[in-house]
């Protein structure tokens, strides 16, 4: 059974729907100032995303996207994938988007826990996140949710390390 897709108590008027292909723009434009701050996503900060680049890193290769609305605003998305192929693709792989103004009202772990479950769907037995910033604010929701650090990876991005992120579903 799928959690609901309406109402949190924190934002009353959300919805989570797949993304179609119209939500490219709005995506990218949410996209772009996170990166820009150069929070929790490989790309340059310096260097602008274009459409194709974003299309190639969040849509082309994902299973399933999904994005979050609050009073019809695309706030906030997920993008899905398998980690690895052949006989790593049974672990997820997933990347979350929240609007600024949306932080803080539990959209994150909404989306997060959403994936979780969409995953089990999708016939995925555990998920991972390869390259989550030491400085990340979502790590201790990942973890409450039941993720742990499986390994560190030394000098990843800017000689800061990485950590991977693991969980069975």
């Amino acid at each position: 059974m799928e959690p609901p897709a309406t109402a949190s108590p924190r934002e009353s008027t959300q919805t989570l729907r797949l993304a179609t292909d119209a939500d490219e723009p709005a995506l990218l434009a949410l996209f772009r100032p996170i990166v820009a701050a150069g929070e929790g996503y490989p790309q340059h900060p310096d260097e602008p995303i274009t459409p194709e680049a974003f299309r190639a890193y969040w849509i082309a290769p994902a299973v399933a996207v999904w994005v979050a609305e609050v009073s019809g605003e695309l706030v906030g998305s997920y993008t899905m994938k398998a980690n690895g192929v052949g006989r790593a693709a049974h672990v997820a792989n997933a990347g979350y988007i929240v609007g600024r103004a949306h932080r803080g009202r539990g959209l994150g772990r909404r989306l997060v826990e959403h994936s979780l479950h969409q995953a089990t769907l999708l016939g995925f037995d555990a998920m991972q996140f390869n390259f989550v910033f030491a400085d990340n604010p979502a790590r201790s929701l990942y973890e409450r949710l039941g993720f742990r650090v499986v390994g560190e990876v030394p000098a990843v991005i800017d000689g800061a390390p990485v950590l991977i992120y693991w969980r069975k579903l």
